[in-house]
Formats: structure tokens, sequence, C-alpha cells
């Protein structure tokens, strides 16, 4: 697998923790957060960027302070968190190169989409720690995956080049018309082998969905050697997040990158009640999250 470089380190290392786990809060969503935001699809269309940019500032500075670092997107969120002051000098910034949803082949097949005019120079310029490239594969479909590969080469071919920390996630899906149980048995090989679609492409850090099972953990493990790779929420409730955070780092993961499990029910169009909810509410299970994450980093093979 390829190796990262000194500055690719020193990237990952200020994305961790003092243990050298990823905690990372994602909050790049766009169209998922305004869904969040209100049920009503009228009111929904009129929020704006700058009502979401408002909300990424509370996540990241009444949540992600508490965290190793931060997901945010180039659209509403970077550069205001920084020229704001919002972010702590403590905390890590990622920045996602993906654009809010995809389109669709006649197929069905899902196509990602980048943020126009952001690559690996903007991330450095916008002050970012690195960046996150997120794309759609069905690994037991070929034919559904050459655009998305091909976003994944230059993406990783560019930060590569300015030697700076990319973390690559994909997401799997199911087809229309695909048996929902038979979709959900395919999902622990789904996401082995898109890892694997991964690393063959040069990815030095992963960002994937929770594998299914403890065995397909540890067979990501045994396929990312010294890859590292965190597990996404997938905005799954958050007692669930747990056990999967509990069985990803038995087997191997290097931490999380959680997003909507942590706060997709403390956001409000009142941004006094999601500051109080991130509060009282967020904070907690981030808690949660990090003392799973700590007893497995810290009790090293013999916890696994």
């Amino acid at each position: 697998m390829t190796a990262m470089t000194t500055a690719e380190r020193r990237g990952y290392q200020q994305i961790c923790d003092a243990d050298g786990a990823m905690m990372v809060i994602a909050c790049d969503q766009r169209g998922g957060m305004r869904t969040l935001l209100s049920s009503d699809p009228e009111v929904q269309a009129k929020i704006g960027i700058d009502v979401l940019g408002a909300t990424k500032a509370d996540i990241t500075k009444y949540l992600a302070s508490k965290a190793s670092c931060v997901l945010l997107d180039p659209v509403c969120a970077v550069p205001s968190v920084v020229d704001d002051g919002v972010i702590s000098r403590d905390t890590g910034l990622l920045i996602g190169l993906d654009d809010s949803g995809f389109d669709l082949t006649p197929e069905g097949y899902r196509l990602s989409k980048l943020v126009k005019g952001v690559d690996a120079a903007r991330v450095r310029r916008l002050g970012g720690t690195g960046g996150k490239i997120m794309v759609y594969l069905r690994s037991d479909r070929p034919e559904a995956n050459g655009h998305n590969v091909e976003i994944l080469k230059r993406c990783i071919a560019d930060f590569a080049a300015e030697d700076l920390l990319l973390v690559v996630e994909f997401l799997t899906y199911k087809l229309d018309g695909e048996d929902d149980a038979a979709y959900k048995a395919k999902v622990p090989e789904l996401v082995v082998e898109g890892s694997r679609m991964c690393l063959e492409l040069g990815a030095k850090l992963l960002k994937i969905p929770f594998p299914g099972t403890a065995e397909a953990c540890a067979a990501v493990t045994a396929l990312a050697g010294d890859v590292p790779w965190a597990v996404l929420s997938a905005g799954v409730d958050h007692a669930t997040f747990l056990g999967q955070v509990e069985t990803a780092m038995r087997n191997g993961a290097s931490g999380v990158i959680a997003g909507r499990s942590l706060w997709k029910d403390c956001i409000s169009l009142d941004r006094a009640v999601t500051r109080e909810r991130l509060t009282t509410i967020a904070v907690p299970r981030l808690e949660e999250i990090k003392a799973v994450v700590a007893r497995f980093r810290r009790g090293g093979a013999d916890a696994r």
C-alpha cells in the first residue's frame, strides 16, 4: 500500500487526538442538512447557504471543539469559520471536495460530483489540514464505477502532487429494484471490496461505511496494512453507532469520522436551540464515542 509522506503524516497527526486516534466531526452536508432543519419542502428551499454556514459554525464551536478535527465544505462553511475565528487553533480542518447530490446514468448508477474550483492547492489556501473526497462505488458492478474511479484517480494524484493529506471516502448504494434483503447481505463484501478499490488507486487514509460484521472489519484492516481507516456514522442512531464503533475499533479501525449520528436531532433554525442541544445532547454522545475509541487505542492488541 502507498505510505504517507512526512507532510501527509504530519497532517494525519493533526486530525488525531493525543492517543493517535481520529475523532473527526463531519458536517460537510448541504442538502441533507436542509432536510434536518425542516421537514417542509418549501421551507427547505428557502434555507440559504448563510443559514447552513451559521449552523455549521455552531457545530464547529460547540461540538467539534471537543474533538480532534472537523470536516467542512467550501461552499458555505469555509473560509468563514477560519476568518471569523470560530474554529479552535487546536482543531484540525478537513475540507470536502465532493458536491452535494449525484447524477444518475440510465441504468441507475450514481455519478459523483465535485465542487467547482476546489482542488488541493485551494484546500491549502483555505487553511485546510487536508481534503476529503467521497464517491459512490458498487464493486460488484464494474460498469457502474468508471466515472467515479476517474474522480478518485484525479484527486489522489492532485493531493499527492501538492503533498497534502487526502481522506478517501466511498459509499455503497442500493439500486432501484434491487431486493433490500439481498443488498443488505451484500454490504460487507461491498465495503471490503470498495476499500480494496480505493487502496489500489493509492488511497492513504480511508473513511468507510461500517463494514457490517467483525469479520469484514478485520478484512479491511488486513487489506489496508499501514493505511488507517475510520468508520463513518451514516446517520444511524447513537446507540447503534456506539456498537459499530466498538466492533470497528476492536478489529483494527483507527478512529471515527462521525456526523449526523451526533448532531442530526440537535440542529434547528433557532440557533439558541441548536447551541443548547449541541451542548446537552451532542457533546455527551461525543464523549461516549471518545471513551470507546480511547479504550481500544490505549489497550492495543490485548483490547482487540
